[in-house]
């Protein structure tokens, strides 16, 4: 799939915000905790540090990123390679990231296995949704 990765403006709010909406309400695990009109306003507020990747039909996924911490990267639809390109790209700029994913988000924390993420700690459940969550750190070799 081609995609452009570019800054990601505020005009891109909305989509990001579907992509998030649509992967809360596909994963049975995951508590549907905020309304639309705040997720929308979750990734405005995220856009000044986000990289989105852009294909014909749109935005596919985005990458947010304060310094080496990585806020959240999200991908529709996954299996493409847009997120390993997002990830690729924070990955060829910092020496070193970080972030936390939920431990139920087992695709996940394959995906970020298979680019170097180790599992160094986490927690029972210190978050907004209460649930297990596992701390992963890369560093370039």
């Amino acid at each position: 799939m081609k995609v452009r990765l570019m800054p990601a403006g505020p005009e891109d709010a909305p989509a990001m915000a579907a992509i998030l909406g649509n992967w809360v309400a596909a994963t049975d695990w995951m508590p549907d905790l905020h309304t639309p009109a705040q997720t929308k306003a979750f990734c405005a507020g995220l856009t000044p540090q986000t990289v989105i990747a852009r294909g014909i039909t749109g935005v596919l996924g985005f990458l947010a990123r304060r310094e080496a911490e990585i806020l959240c990267l999200y991908v529709e639809p996954p299996g493409h390679g847009v997120g390993s390109a997002l990830l690729a790209q924070a990955q060829a700029v910092r020496p070193r990231l970080a972030l936390w994913t939920f431990a139920a988000n087992t695709g996940a924390r394959r995906f970020y296995a298979r680019h170097g993420f180790a599992e160094i700690g986490g927690t029972a459940g210190d978050n907004d949704e209460g649930l297990p969550d596992i701390r992963l750190e890369w560093r370039r070799p």
